[in-house]
């Protein structure tokens, strides 16, 4: 009895890290995938592609759901247009880095549009910087407005965005002699994935490997793991670094002093003010970096796609990103990082994977094309139709429909998000304890 109780608070203990919480989280959902994919009977190839895509997705959420914390958890700023300032990141990158071509020489519209030809390094930090300019512009005019004005200017941006990525016009022109272009609907090429070069001897196509890869590449197909999975996995280990270094950035600039006054203006505008603190500027900037990230976190989604289209950019995925951030909890970077986590897992992923287990193991023969065939043979007591239709729909319409009901629930039953009441607080000591004992609501010594 004594010792179970010890180890009970051993855990408890190592579960206030917030770091023991994320392993536990990530070990949690890989074990349950490896065990439903032995259920399915994938592959050992299977499983860990399946670990990849969920780790992969978690990483991006992950990224976004910190850049949106700093500006919604920690000033108060409410921005819907994320995916706006993602596009403007990748594409940025995407013209920077494509191979320039003569003004003379004809080039037709598609994702082979060419571009300034420079440096991956100097595309990515021309993609971070034109996001970071791009939230300067929106946030200067809104901000002397009311709050919500900023939300109605960036939902309405990101939409305008993506119209014009796909738009003829902006698809290939001239600028100073020097062609570029979005590539309109069909799309631009993204810079090659430098990660490959850890493993082949070209970072093009899928050349031939160098000596650690083929010595990884033996050792991983011998256990039925093939080496476009090992790759993937290696680019997934960087967008796990990547995430490391946004959420360290991000603890750092909450307990900085330019945090607590970001804090103290989430909390009440008019005292920051009123103590000489001009709030405009530290919500300017704050809503800078936080766009800056994101237009990283979208050249880190498409950087290893091969090409980005405008239509990837739909204003759902900035309702997506939401939905982590609030599963975790606003104001909490731990909890954004979990939110990614349960939202990939659980609520994008899960589904489909229900989907599979469903298929596999039932016979539930063809669904039907429309809901009235689904639901009209219920009155004969026939539910097999609906049932089709109803698991197959889990990759789509039902996934969103279960997403809201699990949104629903979490507002009403943690509507502070899953690690509970987190919020850091403006002051950098705690108030409610008083000097010489006592605390303020028990009425201490003064």
């Amino acid at each position: 009895m004594t010792q179970n109780t010890t180890t009970k608070e051993v855990l408890a203990e190592a579960l206030e890290d917030d770091t023991v919480r994320i392993a536990a989280m990530m070990l949690g959902i890989y074990v349950v995938y490896t065990a439903v994919g032995g259920v399915l009977g994938l592959s050992t190839n299977g499983i860990a592609n399946t670990l990849r895509r969920v780790t992969f997705l978690t990483s991006v959420y992950a990224m976004l759901t910190l850049a949106l914390n700093l500006q919604w958890g920690y000033a108060g700023l409410f921005n819907i247009g994320v995916t706006g300032f993602m596009a403007v990141g990748i594409y940025t990158t995407a013209i920077f880095t494509r191979p320039s071509v003569p003004a003379s020489e004809e080039v037709p519209l598609g994702f082979g549009v060419p571009g300034l030809g420079m440096p991956l390094i100097v595309g990515i930090v021309a993609g971070m910087v034109a996001s970071a300019l791009l939230g300067f512009l929106v946030a200067l005019p809104a901000l002397r407005l009311r709050a919500d004005y900023l939300a109605i200017v960036t939902v309405g941006l990101a939409e305008i965005l993506r119209l014009s990525f796909k738009s003829d016009a902006l698809g290939s022109f001239t600028l100073l002699g020097t062609r570029l272009g979005t590539g309109g609907g069909n799309g631009i090429a993204t810079p090659t994935n430098p990660v490959r070069l850890i493993f082949y001897k070209t970072a093009e196509g899928a050349g031939e490997p160098n000596g650690f890869g083929a010595s990884v590449f033996s050792v991983m197909e011998s256990v039925g793991i093939q080496s476009s999975v090992v790759v993937s996995w290696a680019y997934v280990v960087v967008l796990a670094v990547f995430v490391g270094a946004i959420y360290w950035l991000a603890m750092r600039v909450g307990f900085s002093p330019f945090g607590r006054v970001l804090k103290a203006v989430r909390e009440d505008e008019d005292v920051a003010r009123a103590l000489g603190k001009n709030t405009d500027v530290f919500k300017i900037k704050i809503f800078m970096l936080g766009c800056a990230l994101m237009g990283l976190a979208g050249i880190l989604w498409r950087g290893s796609q091969g090409r980005v289209y405008p239509d990837v950019f739909q204003p759902e995925f900035t309702f997506y990103v939401w939905v982590a951030l609030i599963i975790g909890g606003s104001s909490s970077n731990t909890g954004s990082v979990l939110g990614a986590a349960v939202f990939s897992a659980g609520l994008w992923e899960g589904p489909r994977y229900l989907n599979q287990i469903v298929t596999n193991l039932f016979e539930i023969g063809s669904p039907p094309s429309a809901f009235d065939d689904a639901v009209a043979p219920i009155l004969s007591l026939d539910f097999g139709p609906f049932i089709a239709y109803s698991v197959e729909s889990l990759r789509g319409t039902l996934r969103l429909v279960i997403m809201g009901v699990v949104l629903i629930w979490l507002m009403q039953r943690h509507p502070e998000g899953l690690l509970g009441h987190r919020k850091e607080e403006a002051s950098a000591v705690d108030l409610s304890v008083r000097k010489g004992g006592g605390d303020v609501e028990g009425g201490g010594d003064t």
